[in-house]
């Protein structure tokens, strides 16, 4: 079971009366006390306020024992230098005696910022008459401790759940407007963006495919294929693999032939004329002869 921790909603802040005629100012502050922090409730926790309010009346009636009253002294400093100013109970308790019951009460809470907090609520009066009735705070005794009847509940008002029915409706008629306005357009999923890339431009579309997920991982919930079926799948493609592969070579020959065929229909070289050759073949060797060796020639044979 987790320990329990007293949540704002948990605390029901009520109002009480105690009346300080005849009582005595220790006791009455210990009673004040501990219904400012909520010590008598079950949801209490030292670090939260859970206490109630506290009018105190007749403060004027509070009362010393032990002779306090004339050798009790209250100190209040300015906060200047000489500023202490000294006054016995006697005459505080004439002058201003909701300030003694409130500094009283002060010193039995907390010395932080929460026990400030609780001692916002306590309210006292010299007199018997408080501007308290619309809160209709209830009687408390000395010694007695307040009534505990549970945690609050919190029931939402009519209005609330009046209010909250229209809107259910509308939302429900939205959601299936949404749905319908789904239905009638399609979804763009990666799958079918990644397509429409590649029609667009086949070098992006390669490249999205090369970069998409969905082409370098086989699709979810694909089963594999047992493997007597791939045996027969691998002995019925092993022929078409060996006749494919037999094609070029029964080709080679052909491309061979083809090759060689200019060299064998090139004309074959003539032979260089001999020395006693036809005219036809010393016209031939003039021809190519330079100019000179010519003029040399026809000047011999002159």
């Amino acid at each position: 079971m987790k320990t329990y921790a007293p949540r704002p909603r948990d605390v029901e802040r009520r109002w009480y009366v105690i009346d300080a005629d005849g009582a005595v100012l220790g006791r009455l502050a210990t009673q004040v006390a501990r219904v400012l922090r909520g010590k008598d409730k079950p949801i209490f926790a030292p670090h939260a306020d859970t206490g109630d309010h506290v009018v105190v009346v007749n403060a004027r009636g509070v009362v010393l024992t032990g002779g306090k009253r004339d050798t009790k002294m209250y100190h209040h400093h300015s906060g200047y230098p000489g500023g202490l100013r000294s006054v016995d109970y006697a005459r505080l308790l004439s002058n201003r005696p909701s300030l003694a019951v409130e500094r009283a009460v002060r010193g039995m809470l907390p010395k932080n910022r929460l026990g400030r907090k609780m001692l916002g609520k306590l309210s006292v009066y010299d007199g018997a008459e408080h501007p308290h009735a619309a809160q209709r705070p209830m009687p408390l005794t000395l010694g007695e401790i307040p009534r505990w009847e549970g945690l609050p509940k919190h029931e939402p008002p009519a209005d609330a759940l009046a209010e909250k029915a229209p809107a259910t409706r509308s939302r429900t008629r939205r959601e299936g407007g949404r749905d319908d306005a789904s239905e009638s357009k399609p979804r763009r999923t990666r799958a079918g963006s990644a397509a429409a890339a590649r029609s667009s431009s086949p070098a992006r579309g390669r490249a999205a495919a090369a970069k998409s997920p969905a082409a370098t991982k086989s699709p979810a919930g694909a089963e594999k294929e047992p493997a007597a079926a791939r045996s027969r799948k691998a002995a019925a493609e092993k022929p078409l693999k060996e006749s494919a592969a037999g094609k070029p070579a029964a080709e080679k020959p052909a491309k061979e032939s083809a090759a060689e065929k200019p060299d064998a229909e090139k004309p074959a070289k003539e032979p260089a004329p001999a020395a006693g050759a036809t005219s036809t073949g010393e016209s031939a060797a003039e021809t190519k002869a330079p100019a000179r060796t010519r003029r040399k020639k026809t000047e011999e044979e002159s």
